[in-house]
């Protein structure tokens, strides 16, 4: 098909086949924010010799889990990693996985 005699069309104002108007909008999600377990319980001393309690802070393969992962918040990461790197010490928990 020819173009219409007349006036030259620029092309944006071409058509495209598709319609602009029509936007598809990507599906929001919210991320809830993560909260220090150790501050909502109140508990100020994280004990070395619970190892229940610190193997849920170790990941499968026995590193320790970072902050931004665990939603711990700073102080009692600090003292997480010195308790899980106590009961390293003294055999309670594992240095690396057992493959």
């Amino acid at each position: 098909m020819a173009e219409p005699k007349g006036r030259p069309v620029s092309a944006s104002q071409r058509p495209t086949g598709t319609d602009k108007a029509v936007v598809t909008q990507k599906k929001q999600y919210f991320r809830r924010r993560k909260v220090c377990r150790f501050c909502v319980e109140k508990i100020d001393d994280i004990n070395y010799k619970d190892t229940k309690m610190l193997h849920a802070f170790i990941a499968e393969r026995g590193k320790i889990i970072p902050r931004r992962i665990s939603g711990v918040c700073a102080p009692h990461q600090r003292r997480l990693s010195d308790a899980i790197k106590k009961a390293r010490n003294i055999a309670l928990l594992p240095f690396a996985a057992s493959l």
